[in-house]
């Protein structure tokens, strides 16, 4: 038995919970806890509450406890009907605040609500034991909240419109696990592959995606992949799903990590940033009082300012994208290029392959 306080549970492993005291209630019986099955085991679930609609239909809701994890769905209600049918199917179907798939690449085909597979057959095996012979059942699974919080999640860059996903593979959720966000971020390349892109545009966040929209006028924004913290992992994926070429565009702070062969940027596992800075302006030719100033500099755009006041800031630059690009050729099949920026939108580096006359600038150029 898993014990969900430490574990917590997925909104999948709360809509089935909430399945199956709809049936249960059905039955004869109300309850306020249900043991659920999951890939992980069994689990036991808090029910906040138990309606019958109707002689053959029944609706609970369960609530996705805090298990010290930053969830938005955190504390979020996961609501399930359940109409009792005279088939033998099982036919589960998303309601209010529940996403629709618009696009191809992830689990669920366009057009289905975003209750990913392993929830499906979560709820399907979970009722089958109290359906009697001949008869099947209609599972609404609905969340009052979630068209309102969906957009804090990464459903709009996947093109689940109208609410959240109902998702989990194991049935439980892990404090703390980047793992699950990792698995979301990578849709966005499952996505890109499906509209057949070969070339795409990765960036660390919101910054870098501004500066690519600014400088590829016309991009589209399915080749706009974010990779937070974990640029070894979505590259990794990358090459796994036959891409081509990956152009790493962002600010300065986090891709100069990659050329010191860090692919996992957040700063509390490491760092290195002005020691990166440090060594490429001594290669670029810099004084020892200049590489000792930029080194006791706070910020990377300190050492860029001081970079640019001695004309080091483009030789800089160009030794650090190298060396990003000869880290990544070094772990992955495709070709890399780099655009690095400043927080005030300037190009640092020169040697930048596609040339803003290339592509979406005037369209003279079109990426695979």
């Amino acid at each position: 038995m898993r014990d969900e306080r430490v574990f917590g549970i997925t909104t999948g492993t709360a809509a089935t919970a909430a399945a199956l005291a709809s049936l249960l209630c059905l039955r004869g019986r109300v309850v306020n806890r249900v043991c659920v099955e999951t890939p992980s085991g069994k689990i036991h679930v808090d029910v906040d509450s138990v309606e019958r609609i109707s002689q053959d239909t029944a609706q609970a809701g369960v609530i996705k406890r805090p298990y010290g994890d930053p969830d938005v769905t955190v504390n979020l209600r996961i609501m399930a009907e359940v109409q009792i049918t005279e088939t033998e199917e099982i036919v589960i179907r998303g309601g209010e605040g529940v996403g629709t798939v618009t696009k191809p690449g992830l689990q669920v085909p366009p057009g289905e609500a975003a209750i990913n597979p392993v929830p499906r057959r979560m709820i399907e095996n979970n009722l089958r034991k109290y359906l009697k012979e001949g008869e099947g059942a209609i599972v609404t699974v609905s969340v009052p909240d979630g068209e309102k919080i969906a957009s804090k999640t990464m459903n709009p860059r996947l093109g689940i419109e109208g609410g959240i996903s109902i998702l989990g593979t194991s049935g439980i959720a892990r404090p703390m696990s980047s793992s699950a966000y990792r698995r979301s971020l990578a849709c966005q390349i499952d996505i890109a592959v499906a509209r057949g892109f070969r070339e795409l545009v990765l960036v660390p966040g919101n910054i870098g995606e501004r500066f690519a929209r600014e400088y590829f006028k016309s991009i589209e924004e399915e080749r706009i992949i974010q990779m937070a913290n974990f640029p070894g992992y979505m590259m990794g994926e990358a090459a796994k799903k036959g891409v081509d070429r990956v152009i790493l565009i962002g600010h300065a702070g986090k891709l100069i990590k990659l050329s010191a062969g860090i692919f996992q940027t957040k700063n509390s596992i490491a760092d290195a940033r002005r020691e990166i800075m440090t060594a490429h302006a001594a290669l670029s030719g810099a004084e020892p009082e200049i590489t000792e100033r930029i080194f006791n500099l706070a910020t990377v755009e300190e050492m860029i300012s001081e970079l640019e006041r001695v004309g080091l800031r483009e030789d800089v630059f160009n030794s650090i994208s190298r060396s990003i690009m000869e880290r990544c050729s070094e772990r992955f099949p495709f070709e890399t290029d780099v655009l690095i920026f400043s927080l005030d939108g300037r190009i640092l580096n020169s040697n930048f392959k596609t040339a803003p006359t290339h592509r979406f600038i005037d369209d003279s150029y079109t990426l695979r």
